[in-house]
């Protein structure tokens, strides 16, 4: 970078700070900005070279904070200038800045092109052994993603067997990830392979042939990562699908117990789903399918399994108390509140253990270390106003268990959702008796009008049948809507006529 070019760059800093400050100042007031701090600090040996990079990386962080990726690009070729630096004795870190900075410009950049990718991870492979495998895997990453993907198989290939000077953990490490990448994308060649063999009506043997192949390939790697304990989800899962394919179900049931029970691997709750719909895949029995469920319980309580492994333990023998808790963590959780389905399967509990006779002991002992949370989290009274405007169905079922769950709220709380619940249920009497009503008021304009002008001609007397109750000729008006504040025990409105007395319409 010649001197020319640093004055440049010094000008335009000068411009843009001079620029920044006016505006700043414009209205005599500082601005209240948050203002970056420099990347490089300048120091007193520095080199008109050091110098020239130091404000031309400032240029291309200012140019990509603001988004402006064709001026960060030009920038960006005028720094890269960098690599050949030999007065700096360590220059991983600015391989590494430069390497992160030219990939993330290339992929805002409206006009990258594949060419360009290809150009910089070349060059940052040859530029230093620190960061070869990481950026070979990242290379080979974009290949994947723009559908190369014998292309990225080659480059893998060619970085599973790099070596250079003596193997660290680090790079031992490296080494495993890539193999199990490059196992990936032989698995991704088998997956097209077995596409174009299952469209084929007539399929060559040498075709099966190159489908074992890469099986084997794939699988070689993918059986070695469960020597290495971690979290290998996509990997085992492509493993276990060929081995179903080929018909290997015992080898493919011991690859994902190990991968959910090995002690030596951290916790995962994806194991556990893997293992459990493998099994139901494979109609295990039912003790199997609940141990498994019991495990990722106590992993994760709020599993959305945990639905079904309340309706398992509900299927067994003397489980319901284990059931109840099930249900009960998913509960104590947010994010199942206002899950209809849950309350329904807590309701279906609660019914079924009032057979035995300490039925509430159990219930009680349960919601003991709830009870002081619980009302808040689901009675309180906008949770009523709630339920009954967007999910009156689920209001229904929450009343019914509030004296049962919290008997402590017996009482204002528990009558509040009851009020709530009937508050509902009367919309539908509501709604039942107004065409009922419609019917009698226009039978009585009809006899006004008949009474008031004697000549219009007259129709034969008729009953109007109630809408409830059809076929008696009588409109039975308990069950008409009555004013707010009326209801009953029984969950109807009342009215100011007795109970279940019949009102017959005068003859004339």
């Amino acid at each position: 970078m010649d001197d020319s070019a640093e004055e440049l760059l010094s000008s335009e800093l000068e411009d843009d700070h001079y620029a920044s400050c006016s505006s700043s100042t414009k209205k005599g007031r500082k601005s209240q900005l948050p203002l970056a701090d420099p990347i490089l600090v300048e120091t007193k040996n520095e080199t008109g070279f050091h110098k020239s990079t130091r404000l031309c990386l400032e240029r291309i962080r200012e140019a990509m904070l603001h988004h402006r990726w064709e001026e960060a690009a030009e920038y960006m070729a005028c720094y890269a200038q960098k690599l050949e630096d030999t007065s700096v004795v360590d220059m991983v870190h600015d391989r590494e800045a430069i390497w992160r900075i030219s990939t993330e410009i290339l992929h805002h950049h409206p006009n990258s092109k594949m060419e360009d990718y290809n150009t910089i991870y070349e060059r940052m492979k040859h530029s230093g052994v620190k960061h070869y495998l990481m950026i070979s895997l990242e290379h080979a990453f974009h290949l994947m993603l723009h559908g190369q993907i014998e292309e990225a198989k080659r480059h893998l290939t060619f970085a599973e067997s790099w070596r250079y000077g003596k193997t660290t953990e680090a790079q031992d490490q490296d080494i495993k990830l890539i193999q199990a990448y490059r196992s990936l994308l032989d698995y991704i060649i088998w997956c097209d392979k077995k596409l174009v063999r299952t469209n084929n009506a007539h399929t060559d043997l040498s075709e099966n042939q190159e489908m074992k192949d890469y099986y084997r390939q794939a699988s070689v790697n993918l059986k070695e990562i469960l020597k290495n304990p971690g979290v290998w989800d996509p990997f085992i899962l492509r493993y276990v699908e060929m081995l179903e394919f080929y018909g290997d179900h015992e080898e493919a049931g011991e690859v994902l117990k190990n991968y959910a029970f090995d002690s030596s691997f951290p916790p995962n709750p994806n194991a556990h789903v893997y293992l459990y719909q493998f099994l139901q895949r494979r109609s295990a029995p039912m003790e199997k399918l609940i141990k498994v469920l019991r495990s990722l319980h106590s992993l994760v309580p709020s599993h959305e399994l945990m639905l079904e492994y309340s309706s398992l333990l509900l299927q067994s023998e003397n489980q319901e108390q284990s059931a109840l808790g099930v249900v009960l963590d998913m509960l104590d959780y947010s994010c199942w509140k206002k899950n209809l389905d849950v309350w329904k399967r807590l309701k279906e509990i609660i019914d079924k253990l009032q057979s035995h006779d300490d039925w509430r002991n159990d219930v009680s002992t349960k919601m003991a270390a709830r009870k002081d949370w619980w009302p808040a989290l689901h009675f309180a009274r906008f949770h009523a106003s709630e339920d009954a405007q967007e999910y009156p169905e689920l209001l229904e079922v929450k009343a019914s268990l509030i004296g049962t769950l919290c008997p402590a709220l017996f009482g204002p709380l528990c009558i509040l959702f009851v009020c709530f619940s009937v508050e509902v249920s009367s919309l539908v009497f509501k709604t039942q008796t107004f065409a009922e009503l419609t019917v009698v008021v226009q039978h009585e304009i009809h006899e006004e009008v008949e009474e008031a002008d004697p000549h219009l001609p007259r129709q034969p007397r008729q009953h109007h049948g109630s809408v409830s109750q059809t076929g008696c000729p009588y409109t039975e008006v308990a069950q008409l809507p009555c004013s707010p504040g009326g209801v009953t025990a029984s969950g109807l409105p009342v009215d100011t006529v007795a109970e279940g007395t019949l009102t017959p319409r005068p003859e004339q």
